[in-house]
């Protein structure tokens, strides 16, 4: 499959993901899903700035990917899915049944949000989408550069020993 990485990461195009995994795991494309940047020409291009030229960059809602899918996982290039939150990754797994793994690289402190590691802050609803997905035989773990340690769910949750 083309899409190597499928994460979480409320920063969406940043160095950690174009330099941190794309680098190691040669991407040369990368799928934001967003409506909300799908629709924001200004936002699209300052997240164009952070990406090398010979990266191209989709800006899709989730209906968009989850009619393109295809397009993509069929692509010869490597390529990373983002999403900025639980509840969009959430939605393209109910309709991709492909996504097998997803990775929580990175969401911040905000109101409602409890510390899990140092670069993830969970709400009670997230928990539940995360234990959600992972019913459904979707393998989660947090880690948010390659060479760290993946944290499994379990251990994110605090649930060692499976609930």
């Amino acid at each position: 499959m083309a899409i190597e990485l499928y994460r979480v990461d409320d920063r969406l195009i940043h160095g950690q993901v174009v330099v941190g995994w794309g680098q190691p795991l040669n991407v040369r494309f990368l799928v934001l899903a967003d409506d909300e940047v799908a629709s924001s020409d200004w936002e699209q291009e300052l997240y164009r700035l952070g990406v090398p030229p010979e990266v191209d960059v989709h800006f899709e809602t989730v209906d968009q990917v989850a009619e393109r899918f295809d397009q993509y996982a069929n692509d010869s290039r490597r390529g990373i899915l983002l999403t900025k939150d639980i509840e969009t990754m959430e939605r393209l797994a109910q309709r991709i049944p492909a996504i097998k793994c997803i990775n929580i690289g990175g969401l911040h402190y905000r109101a409602g949000r409890v510390q899990k590691l140092r670069y993830v802050f969970l709400a009670s609803d997230e928990e539940a989408a995360l234990r959600t997905l992972a019913t459904r035989g979707i393998t989660i773990t947090a880690q948010d550069v390659p060479a760290a340690r993946p944290v499994p769910l379990a251990d994110l949750l605090g649930e060692r020993g499976g609930r």
